[in-house]
């Protein structure tokens, strides 16, 4: 069976300048909201989540999105319209998917683990899902800052050929948006927002196969 999948990342707050095709499963990476912007409605983003054309959403949380951080500790699934991932796996559509919020190296931003405590956090991840859904890139693979920084997390780095999964997806780092495949794995930066420009990228739409 073929599920279709679109995947998004890093709207900040633009979630409504997007134009999703419809399909099985739509995927947000994190940074729904901008942590130097507009206060964050989690409510509109929810009332969005609800109007896309899709069987089952699925999100993270990135490192500006503090007010959903915020909101977990009082409920542990902040929205009615999307299923939110937070070191969890779930089924859908006969696709096996885990989801991690952390990210290193950004201590005054949300969902920051260190280094050590990230290694701990992703040698738990079962090995071989279908989809991996994080917001950091790992180090060294669609992580370059438009100066040439790699800003992936070097412990997910260490971790990723035992997870092993078919598809990993993430943003965080806007300039090197695309994809790249190394050996079983699709990886799949989709932030959404262009670095420079503000340019909002289309969505990322594609087809795995499941069961």
């Amino acid at each position: 069976m073929d599920v279709r999948v679109t995947i998004v990342s890093d709207t900040h707050g633009r979630h409504r300048e997007l134009a999703l095709p419809g399909g099985d499963i739509l995927i947000h990476c994190g940074d729904m909201f901008d942590l130097f912007g507009a206060p964050p409605d989690l409510a509109e983003i929810d009332r969005w989540f609800g109007e896309q054309p899709y069987e089952r959403i699925l999100c993270t949380g990135g490192n500006h999105d503090r007010a959903l951080e915020a909101t977990l500790a009082r409920r542990p699934q902040p929205f009615r319209n999307a299923w939110f991932l937070r070191d969890a796996r779930v089924e859908v559509g006969g696709l096996t998917i885990f989801g991690s919020p952390w990210v290193p190296d950004l201590p005054t931003h949300a969902f920051h683990k260190r280094q050590a405590a990230l290694a701990a956090l992703w040698a738990e991840v079962p090995a071989g899902p279908d989809v991996l859904v994080t917001h950091t890139p790992p180090n060294g693979v669609l992580d370059q800052s438009r100066s040439g920084q790699s800003l992936g997390c070097r412990a997910l780095a260490s971790e990723i050929g035992r997870i092993a999964p078919r598809l990993h997806c993430f943003g965080h780092v806007h300039a090197s948006a695309g994809q790249r495949r190394i050996g079983e794995t699709l990886f799949v930066n989709a932030s959404s927002i262009e670095s420079g420009t503000g340019r909002m990228r289309a969505p990322v739409t594609l087809t795995l196969s499941a069961g």
